[in-house]
């Protein structure tokens, strides 16, 4: 078969998949029309409870010190060499709840590239756009990924350096100063006991649930001396998880941490999702 003929036979045998097995949104169950390769339809998208402003200029968090002078009430849970973190939705509730479902316990590992384009969409402050060395996704348990079958923020972590690589940035806001991809550092951080779930557990049982679960592995002085580095998970509570991360590779000989996940947990205070 000559190279055109096996396009033209690529093209009919796309085009009666569409037809004959339509592809189904994962947020909302609907076909998705248009794009082959679309897992969410565009109103899933918009339906996601992005987070508001103003927004803290350090935490991220909505309604914090963003300039206004007022006190935030989420950066006392950070430690002090934590320099930004940002989230995209609130969780959990709603589409963005649905589609990390799906992504973490449905078998949908795609997804994670979707979730990262809309996390390398956020606006940092202009030294973390300059500094950050290196992406690095809290690691699982040998256990539990075992039983995933895969660990959901290293796929977040390695398709947001893809998107933020090939980014131009949000409307109005320029790229990241250069284009070279950012490093996804798998190997300087581990997970030394397979600690309990966290998604039940209060801020205190968070704590003591994470304390002591990560260590540096022997070669990560080497690649952390001075660095700032980028923790990736796909949702932050409390942050007692990326904490004990921060801690763990602040002692290694990070200079610097910031957060980035896809999902923030509301705290006590935050306006409810709205319903629909």
């Amino acid at each position: 078969m000559t190279d055109r003929w096996r396009t033209v036979a690529g093209a009919t045998l796309r085009h009666l998949e569409a037809l004959l097995l339509p592809r189904a949104c994962l947020g909302c169950e609907r076909p998705i029309a248009g794009a082959r390769e679309a897992m969410v339809c565009e109103t899933c998208w918009t339906r996601l409870a992005w987070l508001p402003h103003p927004r803290c200029q350090r935490c991220g968090h909505p309604g914090g010190h963003a300039g206004s002078g007022a006190e935030c009430r989420w950066c006392p849970l950070l430690p002090p060499y934590v320099r930004a973190v940002r989230s995209c939705c609130w969780v959990p509730g709603g589409t963005a709840e649905r589609l990390l479902y799906a992504f973490k316990y449905e078998g949908w590992h795609r997804l994670g590239h979707d979730l990262a384009g809309r996390m390398a969409r956020l606006d940092w402050p202009e030294d973390v756009r300059r500094e950050r060395a290196a992406f690095v996704p809290v690691p699982l348990s040998a256990e539990r990924r075992r039983t995933r079958g895969f660990n959901q923020s290293a796929v977040l972590a390695h398709a947001l350096a893809q998107a933020l690589a090939e980014a131009h940035g949000p409307a109005g806001a320029p790229a990241r100063p250069d284009s070279v991809r950012l490093p996804v550092w798998e190997d300087v951080l581990e997970r030394t006991t397979a600690t309990a779930t966290q998604t039940r557990l209060t801020p205190e049982q968070r704590l003591s649930n994470v304390a002591g679960a990560f260590r540096a592995t022997t070669g990560a002085p080497s690649k952390l001396r001075g660095a700032h580095v980028v923790l990736v998970d796909d949702v932050v509570t409390t942050a007692a998880t990326l904490n004990e991360c921060a801690a763990t590779l602040w002692d290694a000989g990070a200079r610097i941490i910031s957060y980035v996940t896809f999902g923030r947990a509301r705290a006590a205070g935050d306006a409810p999702l709205p319903r629909g």
